[in-house]
């Protein structure tokens, strides 16, 4: 479902085809990556994140999720929280280069890294939850807040608009694009050159301009602990 490798000082994410779709399995595996990637970020050291085929993460698997009881419901909702929270905060730089179409769950995965480069040829970034009937939590819009401009997060929240790569470049979504055969080769650099800076300072100028996004996440959890 999403294969690992770490290549010099790089750890390379890639979400099979069957991997696009998020499911409890699909947690659980994201979850021990991010274990094995927090032990090693050191000096030179950065995270892409990526997948394969005609989409980078289309979002839940709803035939899936969609069994849950309100237990492992509120289970999912803890550790999709997790994953966005954790990627968010992680100490060495992590670059998303989206391959195709991010949906939903998928675009919130990519905002959750530093920086995205999006394939030119296709591909859609896309909030779609307006037009599949499904609410946003406080804290996942809190992602949007914090990290896009107020009228790309209008629109992407109440249009459900979808952004190819230059829309996405234009609307201050992604950072950059690249034609296919180059996306992940691009992601590879920026993510080395970002991966030379120093990492304990690196980590705690991160982490302090994430915070105020990060902190919706403990309030979720404080709200299901209390229910």
């Amino acid at each position: 479902m999403i294969d690992y490798k770490k290549t010099g000082g790089l750890h390379v994410v890639t979400l099979s085809p069957k991997a696009s779709m998020i499911c409890p399995d699909w947690q659980s595996l994201m979850l021990d990556l991010l274990d094995k990637i927090e032990k090693d970020c050191g000096q030179g050291t950065a995270l892409v994140l990526t997948g394969e085929g005609k989409s980078f993460c289309t979002g839940l698997n709803l035939e899936i999720v969609g069994t849950l009881d309100a237990a492992a419901m509120g289970l999912f909702a803890q550790n999709m929280g997790d994953i966005h929270r954790r990627l968010l905060q992680l100490p060495c730089p992590s670059i998303a280069a989206i391959n195709g179409h991010a949906f939903a769950a998928g675009a919130f995965l990519a905002l959750s890294c530093d920086y995205r480069i999006m394939r030119q040829e296709r591909g859609w970034f896309c909030i779609s939850e307006v037009d599949v009937g499904v609410p946003i939590p406080a804290s996942m819009m809190g992602i949007l807040q914090g990290k896009l401009p107020p009228n790309t997060v209008r629109d992407a929240v109440l249009m459900g608009r979808r952004y190819t790569a230059d829309e996405a470049i234009a609307a201050g979504i992604a950072d950059g694009k690249a034609a296919e055969p180059d996306l992940l080769s691009s992601a590879e650099l920026l993510a080395s050159q970002l991966a030379g800076k120093e990492p304990g300072i690196f980590k705690t100028l991160k982490q302090t301009w994430v915070a105020p996004i990060t902190s919706g996440f403990k309030a979720d959890n404080d709200s299901r602990a209390s229910l």
